[in-house]
């Protein structure tokens, strides 16, 4: 039998966090998956309220080609009633960005462009450090998450 010691570091700690950075973006791609549950959750929800036909592939990765949103044949008026700082569909925040976008532009796009800046943020040094004290996640010197 034998032991082998390892160094464990907190992301404050790291002396090369970058590995670190880079360890979590290769491992981990999901991490903002939660917020394209949260924005099918509130395009479902929209479609309660103004009706019509709903259609719709979306990512969390900025942008990718066989992205869309389409509603068609539905309330204009029950759409133009909503007040998106109420976020009244879900309670979230992609509600806003969504009743927004179809009110202004006559389409969803905003709220697929708030989601992946969003995606882009978490991935990002910042968000990811952000991530690592939150979580009090650990990482040996070569950078991997223990």
């Amino acid at each position: 039998m034998r032991t082998i010691e390892t160094k464990i570091y907190t992301i404050d700690e790291h002396p090369n966090q970058e590995k670190c950075f880079e360890w979590i973006r290769d491992n981990w791609h999901d991490l903002n998956d939660h917020s394209v549950h949260e924005v099918v959750d509130s395009l479902k929800a929209l479609q309660k309220v103004i009706g019509g036909d709903l259609d719709y592939s979306i990512s969390s990765s900025p942008p990718c080609r066989g992205e869309y949103i389409v509603f068609k044949d539905y309330n204009d008026d029950l759409l133009n009633e909503l007040d998106a700082n109420e976020l009244p569909l879900t309670g979230v925040c992609w509600d806003g960005d969504l009743i927004e976008s179809m009110q202004k532009d006559g389409d969803a796009y905003g709220v697929l462009r708030a989601l992946h800046e969003d995606s882009e943020y978490i991935y990002s040094d910042e968000g990811l450090r952000e991530l690592c004290e939150a979580n009090e996640y650990e990482f040996t010197e070569e950078g991997e998450k223990i």
